[in-house]
């Protein structure tokens, strides 16, 4: 079944964006001054902060990114970045709100000024943006990726840049328009509409399942051996989900695992989501605009149990994605491995697996067998759009720019994808003595190799995949769905758009170049800086689609935030906690992580990154104590009250926040070893 957009789906589509913008818009209509266009005038009630914290996380990010490491080898073990996301958000409450809602900031790098002094805010807040041109980017890309994916199926083409275009204009209008009370607004709607729309895609991949005759599984997390299985007749869906996957419902993944080892859950783990839901500034920005200390925690104790939610409704259907669709998602990857089958052909004219053939005919693509790879090369780009048969063994590529590939001397050819060895046997064979030799004669040469990457699926379609193939048509359920999906980017991208300019201009514009700048001019250039940032997304989303990068864009999201959160959760943890901590050790603490981060990820690149970013957190805290034994404050810091809010602590939020707790510990041990062996 493919996926059809007809009049009604049309019309629920365009009725769901106009009514996020119109809402978002009208809400926030009155913003005048910097704390009403920034702070959303700190009056959110707890029931929008707790929607717009899910909504301004979940995005495509992990419709796109998390339900494709899940279709990977990590199967549910990605679940760890919500469920533990639920514990984090809990501790954020109760140890974290209390100080910053005193200090009376607009921005976390405002806090540090508060804390150590002026340079550590700088620090903080250049470093923070320079992350949030690749968030930015890479959050657009994520659902331009989907939304070409979806009109390919369609018989479509959508280049990346349109895609890009279309969501950057949407977010940029309700947020430019009203700032946080506008992307609070329009998420309301957005985060309600993303938890139906994944339970409805997840019930009917469920549906789906369970009226397949086969299906992909994967045998073995360690090698990520795949196999293709016939199912059993009049079984039920949920029956067929647990013998195809029961390998992949493990939360804890060999230490060597090189997306989520066990060893990161103990430490590395915690310091992205620490980082993430208590020091990031798009996230923080709505507890910051809480009416009273209780109406935040209470905001964020129900966000905490909706993340609880959000692995059902993403993780599992990206699993299934792969039972069914796994041959989809290995022709998905031709586009991305033809560039690179060229340069191998090139690096090695030897090879008996690649050849390169003019005017392919379709005949011969349906035909070719499996296990030898041919370029198939056509003189222009209707010629490739012409041939409807699809190999993932033959990949269509332009003549001309075969012949304009070249390949750098000592050049690796590898594959970062678990199941490469599983499904292209031979090559993967062939490549070994391949590498072998040239890491030899790199070695004789005293040069330095390079690296290409193959895919054997392009798991970021999973969800694509779902979305296509199994929603009904004709009902409207596919508008609504795909609606629910672009509201998840635009909602996290709106939510980055407002948080770098609130940085730039609160940050940057109003404490060095205009101190005195009113609250007029505060609030417009706000509104430029959006612009500004929503050009540099559009204009950087197209590139991240580049598989040397990264065969997921989650991974890439993740990792990148590495340079900062590890220096960031130590010098906020170190200075709350140690309040003789000197000024100075804020700024040597974020710089170690920023340099210390980079140059582990040169010199030690098989160390994964949150085992990276745990050695950086420890070193970052290490360095601080030095420092503040050698010459600690004369007085402990006090923290001054500078907000005239209410902040006296929630009750019935904290007592829902332990059950919280105790449920997440629940969830790990029914998904543990010892709870898939009963």
């Amino acid at each position: 079944m493919a996926m059809q957009f007809n009049a009604l789906d049309i019309a629920v589509f365009v009725g769901f964006i106009v009514a996020v913008v119109s809402v978002g818009i009208f809400k926030s209509r009155h913003e005048k001054t910097s704390e009403d266009y920034f702070l959303a005038g700190r009056g959110l009630s707890w029931w929008l902060i707790g929607f717009s914290l899910i909504a301004a996380n979940i995005s495509t990010e992990q419709f796109v990114g998390m339900s494709g490491n899940a279709a990977s080898h990590v199967g549910l073990a990605i679940a760890s970045y919500e469920w533990m996301a639920a514990v984090t958000l809990v501790v954020v409450g109760f140890a974290f709100l209390p100080y910053f809602l005193r200090a009376g900031i607009y921005t976390m790098p405002e806090f540090l000024e508060y804390r150590y002094n002026g340079t550590a805010r700088n620090i903080m807040a250049i470093a923070t943006l320079f992350i949030y041109m690749l968030l930015l980017g890479s959050v657009t890309y994520s659902g331009a990726l989907t939304i070409r994916t979806l009109a390919a199926q369609m018989g479509h083409n959508v280049p990346l840049a349109m895609g890009s275009l279309v969501i950057g204009i949407i977010a940029m209008c309700y947020v430019a328009a009203g700032g946080l009370k506008a992307c609070t607004w329009a998420d309301l709607i957005q985060g309600s509409a993303l938890i139906l729309g994944g339970a409805v895609i997840m019930i009917y991949s469920f549906l789906r399942l369970g009226q397949a005759d086969e299906a992909a599984r994967i045998v073995d997390v360690t090698t990520g051996a795949v196999a293709i299985e016939a199912l059993k007749p009049g079984a039920g869906a949920v029956e067929r989900f647990w013998e195809l996957n029961r390998v992949r419902m493990n939360m804890f993944l060999p230490k060597t695992d090189p997306v989520l080892p066990c060893t990161a859950l103990i430490l590395g783990l915690w310091i992205p989501n620490f980082y993430y839901w208590g020091l990031n500034q798009y996230i923080t920005q709505r507890t910051l605009g809480s009416s009273s200390l209780s109406q935040g925690q209470r905001g964020i104790v129900f966000a905490a149990f909706l993340k609880l939610l959000i692995p059902f409704v993403i993780v599992i259907p990206g699993i299934i994605a792969f039972n069914l669709f796994a041959g989809n998602m290995q022709e998905e990857s031709v586009k991305d491995n033809a560039a690179v089958f060229a340069k191998y052909l090139k690096a090695n004219a030897g090879t008996q697996l690649v050849v390169a053939r003019e005017n392919v005919s379709e005949d011969e693509i349906a035909a070719w067998s499996a296990g030898k790879f041919a370029i198939a090369l056509y003189g222009d780009e209707a010629a490739i759009k012409a041939v409807k048969v699809r190999n993932p063994f033959v990949l269509p590529m332009l003549k001309e720019d075969f012949d304009k590939v070249s390949v750098k001397p000592h050049t690796l050819f590898k594959s970062d994808d678990k199941a490469w060895t599983s499904v292209m046997p031979a090559l993967a064979a062939e490549l070994e003595v391949f590498n072998g030799g040239v890491e030899q004669a790199a070695k004789a040469a005293g040069a330095k190799t390079a690296t290409e990457k193959f895919i054997a699926y392009k798991y970021d379609t999973a969800m694509a995949q779902l979305l296509g193939k199994v929603l009904p048509n004709g009902v409207g359920l596919v508008g609504f769905v795909l609606a629910a999906l672009l509201g998840a980017v635009v909602s996290s991208l709106a939510a980055m758009l407002n948080a770098a300019s609130t940085i730039f201009t609160m940050d940057i514009y109003k404490k060095y170049i205009s101190p005195d700048a009113a609250q007029k001019t505060v609030v417009f250039l706000g509104r430029v800086c959006v612009v500004v940032f929503t050009g540099i997304a559009v204009a950087l989303a197209p590139q991240l689609g580049n598989p040397k990068i990264s065969n997921s864009i989650f991974t890439i999201i993740q990792e990148s935030q590495g340079f900062i959160s590890p220096g960031i959760l130590a010098v906020f943890v170190f200075g709350l906690v140690v309040r003789r901590a000197p000024a100075v050790s804020g700024v040597v603490g974020l710089l170690c992580s920023i340099f210390g981060y980079g140059l582990l990820k040169v010199a030690v690149p098989r160390i994964q990154f949150l085992n990276r970013m745990a050695i950086c957190f420890v070193a970052c805290l290490a360095v601080m104590a030095l420092i503040t034994m050698a010459k600690p404050l004369a007085q402990p810091i006090v923290f001054q009250q500078k907000t005239t809010l209410e902040l006296k602590t929630s009750r019935g939020a904290l007592y829902a926040g332990v059950a919280v707790v105790v449920a997440t510990l629940i969830l790990y041990v029914l998904f543990s070893p010892i709870g898939l062996a009963k």
